[in-house]
């Protein structure tokens, strides 16, 4: 994960860099893709981590697992904003 949050400075220092030069619209807008890309798969990797962690423990009651279900949808929710 730090590699990809090192990756992802690198990207908008880069991307700082293109703004300050008044590079094109064209190249401002790959490289903006580029890091959503990259936040993406970032936010894909922790969300997968935090759902194995949270359904991989057992779970002590129906109110609980309940709950972690809550939990995590809304966290797939706000992933899909």
């Amino acid at each position: 994960m730090l590699s990809r949050v090192r990756r992802i400075r690198g990207q908008t220092e880069a991307l700082e860099r293109a703004l300050e030069a008044g590079s094109e619209c064209a190249a401002l807008l790959q490289q903006i893709a580029a890091i959503r890309g990259a936040v993406n798969g970032l936010m894909s990797e922790v969300m997968e981590a935090h759902m194995r962690e949270v359904f991989g423990a057992a779970v002590d009651s129906e109110q609980d697992r309940a709950a972690r279900v809550e939990e995590v949808t809304m966290l797939v929710r706000s992933y899909l904003k």
